[in-house]
C-alpha cells in the first residue's frame, strides 16, 4: 500500500544472497525509519494494540518516545513488561496480535510495532546503554526454575527484581530453550539470546547447566532437601511427534527437533569448525506447514539442498505458520507441495530413504480447529524422490520430569494442568507455562503465562 500511511519496509537480505547463509534475514531499521514509522502512531487514548499483548507492553508511550529519539528509553519502557525485546522484536506473530488490533489498521497499514520494539531493543544493547535495575531487597526466598526457555526466563527476570533468590535449571548446555535450539540462526541470532541471558545473570540469577530434573534432582528434592520454596516448570513441549507410517525408520529421516538442534544449539552448519555432523540432502522433503517446518525446510537450503520442499495436507491459506516465514521461504526458492500427505516411504538397497509416497488431498468440511478438515483422494497415490526427509507435525510434553512426580496432574494430552489465574499446578507451590501447559505456542504467550505465575509465587510467599 502506497502512500504517507504505509508501513516502512524492512530492508532484507536478496533471496538469492541470504538462501546460502545463516545471517540475518531482516537487516533492522535505520534510525530514519524508525522515526518514520513512530510519527503515524495515532497515540489513541484506549490503545487496542496493547490489549493484543500477552504480556501488556505500553506500545503507544514506547512508539512516543522513539518518536522522541530516545531510543533507549523506549527499550527500558518496553522492558518494564517484557524482559525479552530484542527477541520478541524478531519472533512474535505481531500480525496477530497487537498489529491485528492497530486501529490505523481498519483503514490503512497497522504501525511496525514488531519492527520497532527490535529496533530500539537493538539500539540498548549496540550502543552499551543497558541499564541493569538494582533488585529489592533480599525476601530469603528461593526459587527454582525448571528449564531456560521464555516463560523460565520471564519468570526469573521478574522475582530476581522483586529480591527472591532465584535459580535456573537447564538440561541443555547453553540456555535459552527453544529460542537457542529450536530457532535458526539467520531468524534469531543466538548472541541476542545470550545477551538477554547475561542481563539476566547480572541481575543475580543463578544459571544450572546439564541438569536434567527428574534425573538427577526431583521437584520434592528440590523443595525438601535443597529449601526452594517455590518451583516454576517452563520445559516447553520438546518430545517429537511422528506419523507411524511405513518406513520411517529409514535413515535419513530426522524429527524437525533433531535436525534443528544439531545445526541450531550444536552449531552443525559450521561442521568441521564445530564437531556437530548433520546430514546434507539434495532433495529434501519436510513434512508439515508450521513455523518450524519452515525454519527446517529453510535450513536445507541453507547447508546446499538442490530442491526443498515443503509437503502439507492442507491448502496454502490453511497453512499456520507465519505468514513473513513463509513468503520468505517462497522468496528463497522453497517448493510447496500442498494438498498432500506422505503415506509412506520407499528405502534403498542401504536402508535410506529415496521416495516418499503421498497420497492427494481434499478439504472437506470444518475440524474442530476450525479449518477444513484434509481429506485424502481414493486412488491419488504418488512418488516424489528425495535423499532427506525431516518431520515437522508438532511436538508433545517429555515425561521425565512428571516420572518422579506423579502428583502434579496432567490432562489426557500428558500437558500440566494448572489455575489459569495463578498458574499452580495441582502440587502446591509448584507452577508451571507455557508450552508444557499449552503446547506448541508462541513466545510471548510463554512469557505472558511466566508473567502471571511470577506475580502469584510472589504474593503466596510474601503472605507470611
Amino acid at each position: 500500500m502506497a502512500g504517507p500511511r504505509a508501513r516502512v519496509k524492512m530492508p532484507e537480505q536478496p533471496p538469492e544472497v541470504r538462501a546460502r547463509n545463516f545471517q540475518e534475514v531482516p537487516l533492522g531499521l535505520t534510525e530514519e525509519l524508525a522515526i518514520a514509522e513512530a510519527e503515524k502512531c495515532l497515540q489513541c487514548k484506549n490503545p487496542l494494540c496493547v490489549t493484543g499483548c500477552p504480556v501488556g507492553v505500553k506500545i503507544p508511550e514506547f512508539i512516543k518516545l522513539i518518536k522522541e529519539e530516545k531510543f533507549a528509553e523506549a527499550a527500558r519502557k518496553i522492558k518494564e513488561t517484557n524482559a525479552l525485546p530484542s527477541v520478541c522484536g524478531r519472533v512474535c506473530p505481531q500480525e496477530v496480535q497487537c498489529e491485528a488490533k492497530c486501529i490505523l489498521g481498519i483503514k490503512f497499514e497497522p504501525i511496525a510495532v514488531g519492527y520497532l520494539e527490535r529496533f530500539c531493543a537493538d539500539y540498548e544493547r549496540d550502543s552499551g546503554s543497558t541499564e541493569i535495575p538494582k533488585p529489592a531487597s533480599p525476601t530469603g526466598k528461593k526459587i527454582a526454575i525448571i528449564g531456560s526457555g521464555p516463560s523460565g526466563l520471564t519468570v526469573a527476570g521478574d522475582l530476581v527484581k522483586l529480591g527472591h533468590e532465584v535459580e535456573i535449571f537447564e538440561a541443555l548446555h547453553q540456555p535459552g530453550g527453544v529460542l537457542t535450539y529450536g530457532i535458526p540462526e539467520f531468524r534469531l541470532p543466538k548472541r541476542i539470546v545470550q545477551s538477554e541471558v547475561e542481563n539476566l545473570l547480572k541481575l543475580g540469577v543463578k544459571l544450572s547447566l546439564d541438569s536434567v530434573i527428574g534425573k538427577i534432582r526431583t521437584v520434592d528434592e528440590l523443595m525438601d532437601e535443597d529449601g526452594f520454596h517455590a518451583v516454576f516448570i517452563g520445559v516447553g513441549a520438546g518430545l517429537p511427534s511422528f506419523m507411524k507410517i511405513p518406513g520411517e525408520n529409514l535413515n535419513n529421516i530426522y524429527s524437525s527437533n533433531e535436525y534443528l538442534t544439531r545445526t541450531n544449539l550444536m552449531k552443525a552448519y559450521l561442521f568441521p569448525t564445530y564437531a556437530t555432523p548433520v546430514e546434507r540432502g539434495k532433495n529434501v522433503v519436510v513434512v508439515g506447514g508450521g513455523n518450524v517446518a519452515m525454519d527446517s525446510v529453510r535450513t536445507a537450503l541453507r547447508l546446499g539442498a538442490e530442491k526443498a520442499m515443503i509437503v502439507y495436507r492442507r491448502a496454502m491459506e490453511q497453512l499456520p505458520a507465519r505468514k513473513e516465514e513463509v513468503h520468505h521461504a517462497q522468496q528463497e526458492g522453497v517448493e510447496f507441495h500442498l494438498l498432500n500427505n506422505p503415506v509412506r516411504y520407499i528405502g534403498d538397497e542401504s536402508g535410506c530413504v529415496k521416495a516418499v509416497e503421498c497420497i492427494k488431498m481434499e478439504l472437506g468440511e470444518p475440524d474442530s480447529s476450525g479449518r477444513r478438515r484434509p481429506v485424502p483422494i481414493e486412488g491419488s497415490e504418488f512418488t516424489m524422490e528425495c535423499d532427506m526427509v525431516i518431520i515437522s507435525i508438532g511436538t508433545g510434553p517429555n515425561p521425565i520430569i512428571f516420572s518422579s512426580s506423579p502428583d502434579i496432574k496432567l490432562n489426557k494430552w500428558g500437558y500440566v494442568e494448572v489455575n489459569p489465574d495463578t498458574m499452580e499446578t495441582s502440587k502446591r507451590n509448584v507452577y508451571a507455562g507455557g508450552d508444557i501447559v499449552t503446547g506448541s505456542a508462541t513466545v510471548i504467550q510463554a512469557m505472558g503465562a511466566g508473567r502471571i505465575a511470577a506475580k502469584a509465587i510472589h504474593e503466596r510467599l510474601m503472605e507470611g
